[in-house]
């Protein structure tokens, strides 16, 4: 039952992956732009390449011959995939999905055009001239993002008039891949965010966690919480637009599906086609399956039964605040000292400021008050500090 697995891209939410696929005997070639990125640490093999370079990310397909490909950032050459899924490997969760989700573009139109589903008005921009007219089109405060980027990066929002030069700047700096372009949404006035992780499978039911709660911060999640208060009534409005919008895309596997919750109703935000960052308080033992067991187990259609909530949980990162090639951390033994907490330390070989070094992870029984982990977590979270 082995199956050869390339990963492309070696985070934290890889390594993770990675070491899921090692307990039950997969093979895993890890890739990535930089040497000795977290989820090389643990992967059987790894590649060191600019996965937006088409003919490198051919050679390595056909150097390793995967069973699967799977992809965990969003600076790919996505459009190969289809010809790679012509040639039988398959790519995760589908071609489709993978070259939908990576663009914002993508898949916002096929939320909102193709599917219907309720989001923020929107207008694209590829100048900044065109930035300043959509920004009068959907009006002030607005927010703007690249179409390509990840955990947060050049995302900003628009206060004033005076923001737009800064905005388009920032967004251009930030955006991964080779588009310079811009998503422009119409601030939605919501009451709270959640993450529905989202699991398709081949032959089986498509299954839903609990929903997860979470804050961010320069449009990066700084904690996450499950599950989060929500009422039925928008749980199965999220569920019912997750689901249309996964078999719209194809393909098994986990997706991490954003929404807004306002006084109106549900609005689809954004989706990714992968373990999600806000999902790593399933690392807290909060489910039967955390995220990444629930990926590798769909992907590869060994059934999942039912997904249960265990007990409630949360995750707080571990940010560093200065530059180093060698970063260092204390404080850990003082974490390992509390009940019902633990942490992850991912590895990376260098930091910078508001760098995701770590997670903190606090969990409790089920009728403990949410607030109460939450906040044990964020403190817990301070007793970590990343040296240079």
């Amino acid at each position: 039952m082995q199956k050869k697995i390339l990963l492309l891209g070696s985070g934290e939410l890889g390594k993770e992956f990675v070491i899921a696929a090692q307990r039950i005997g997969q093979y895993v070639i890890a890739v990535d732009s930089y040497a000795n990125a977290p989820a090389m640490q643990v992967a059987h093999e790894f590649e060191i390449i600019n996965m937006l370079d088409g003919a490198e990310l051919d050679r390595i397909v056909a150097k390793h011959n995967p069973d699967f490909i799977v992809p965990e950032i969003e600076a790919i050459r996505t459009e190969r995939f289809y010809d790679y899924e012509k040639k039988g490997i398959t790519v995760v969760p589908s071609a489709k999905a993978a070259n939908f989700t990576m663009n914002r573009k993508a898949i916002r139109d096929l939320a909102a055009k193709d599917l219907g589903l309720r989001t923020a008005n929107y207008r694209y921009a590829t100048t900044q001239e065109e930035l300043e007219k959509a920004v009068a089109e959907v009006g002030i405060p607005c927010v703007v993002k690249p179409l390509m980027s990840s955990s947060g990066k050049g995302q900003s929002t628009i206060k004033t008039h005076e923001d737009i030069t800064k905005a388009w700047n920032y967004a251009v700096e930030g955006s991964r891949g080779d588009i310079v372009e811009v998503i422009v949404e119409a601030f939605v006035n919501f009451n709270s965010e959640i993450t529905l992780l989202t699991v398709t499978q081949n032959n089986h039911p498509t299954l839903f966690c609990a929903p997860i709660g979470h804050r961010q911060e320069r449009g990066d999640y700084q904690e996450s919480w499950q599950p989060a208060n929500v009422s039925q009534k928008d749980i199965l409005e999220a569920q019912d637009m997750a689901r249309k919008v996964t078999e719209a895309l194809g393909g098994a596997g986990l997706f991490g599906v954003e929404f807004f919750l306002t006084d109106e109703g549900v609005y689809f935000s954004e989706l990714s086609p992968r373990p999600h960052d806000t999902g790593m308080v399933t690392l807290a033992k909060t489910q039967n399956f955390n995220e990444f067991e629930l990926h590798l187990r769909a992907i590869l259609s060994i059934p999942i039964a039912e997904i249960t909530q265990e007990k409630i949980g949360a995750s707080v990162v571990i940010l560093a605040t200065e530059n180093s090639n060698n970063p260092t951390y204390e404080g850990i033994e003082k974490v390992a000292s509390l009940s019902k907490t633990d942490f992850r330390i991912f590895g990376k070989p260098t930091s910078r400021p508001y760098r995701r070094m770590g997670v903190v992870l606090v969990n409790d029984s089920l009728d403990t008050p949410i607030e109460e982990i939450v906040e044990k977590a964020k403190k817990t979270a301070t007793l970590v500090k990343v040296n240079p």
